[in-house]
């Protein structure tokens, strides 16, 4: 059997962008697009409704284009347990308010035993000083917690 990983939002926007000028984030969308082609299969990837919602919003035809990528790929329940460890992670500072949404990623993909988060949100999601505390609220809750990652992280050797 196939270890789970829940595709955040991110990760799917960067496999359909534009190139990007930045030479960071250019780099991030190529492992991205090589993790696709090299790696997915291993794995088998779900979404959340979050991530769906948020992948069909803006520009329309970009949208569709995420959307694509998105079928087939299994949609997870947004539980009540879902919802409430969601709070959880909010009240107890290990996601910022602003930044809920990323707090819902989390606690579906917890909540639903995936075993990798895959973003390139680095800033609320796999960020090495917020871990701890998402990883403790979720043990605190009684879940064992999902491995929050990158594509370049969640690979065998890309770019080889």
């Amino acid at each position: 059997m196939k270890l789970k990983v829940y595709l955040e939002t991110s990760v799917v926007s960067y496999l359909v962008a534009r190139p990007n000028r930045d030479i960071v984030v250019a780099a991030h969308q190529e492992l991205t697009r090589q993790w696709w082609e090299q790696e997915r299969n291993k794995y088998h990837l779900t979404v959340s409704e979050v991530v769906v919602l948020e992948a069909g919003a803006g520009n329309s035809e970009m949208a569709a284009q995420r959307l694509k990528i998105l079928e087939g790929i299994d949609v997870l329940e947004t539980t009540e347990q879902a919802l409430a460890l969601a709070e959880e992670l909010v009240k107890r500072g290990a996601v910022p308010v602003v930044a809920s949404v990323d707090g819902m990623h989390i606690a579906v993909a917890v909540t639903n035993g995936v075993e990798y988060l895959l973003t390139w949100n680095c800033s609320h999601i796999a960020n090495a000083k917020m871990r701890r505390t998402i990883d403790a609220v979720c043990i605190s809750n009684g879940y064992r917690p999902t491995i929050l990652c990158t594509p370049e992280e969640l690979t065998e050797e890309l770019g080889k």
